[in-house]
């Protein structure tokens, strides 16, 4: 019994490894933010990224007051929270002023927002699929507020689903402790 738990051990041990060398780091990428201009993650060096795709159509779209929270607490603590808009699940068919606008009617967003792309697939934003080739499959979105955190280091540090929650006590956890490094 105890071979098969140490056989087990080992196989699922190497199941999400990936190669992390890391030819890239976060800040050798870009995005058009919602209003047409550059958001560069080179201007965001040493600070913690908080990388999150949106939408408006979403169960989770209330987490976009937890986002303005968190960017608003942390904003001057060397963490920076970019919203993602995208379309990928069906659930944000509106156009980037529709978007932007809902977004500051409905939550106050003053938080950076990239223009709506795609964060799987083929089409993936080349930011979504370093991510993956870097951290794993849990980079990769499932569904909308799926979050990735960058360290300091221009490196992934940990991934959350969609249903944790920005304000969740593990993830302020993790956010504290990284722009602590």
């Amino acid at each position: 019994m105890k071979k098969i738990f140490i056989i087990l051990f080992v196989m699922f041990s190497f199941f999400n490894k990936v190669n992390s060398a890391y030819d890239k780091l976060a800040y050798e990428f870009d995005f058009k933010s919602i209003e047409g201009e550059l958001i560069s993650l080179k201007d965001y060096k040493d600070k913690v990224i908080v990388v999150v795709n949106v939408a408006s159509r979403c169960g989770f779209t209330n987490q976009y007051e937890d986002l303005q929270s968190l960017w608003s607490n942390y904003k001057d603590k060397n963490l920076v929270v970019i919203g993602v808009p995208t379309n990928n699940f069906k659930q944000e068919p509106g156009s980037n002023k529709e978007i932007k606008d809902f977004c500051e009617a409905n939550f106050n967003i003053n938080f950076p927002m990239t223009e709506k792309i795609d964060v799987i697939g083929n089409n993936a934003h080349p930011f979504f699929k370093w991510a993956k080739n870097n951290h794993g499959k849990n980079a990769i979105p499932k569904w909308n507020f799926h979050k990735i955190i960058i360290g300091k280091n221009g490196k992934v540090v940990d991934t959350f689903s969609s249903i944790t929650r920005p304000s969740s006590t593990r993830f302020i956890n993790l956010i504290e402790k990284e722009i602590k490094n």
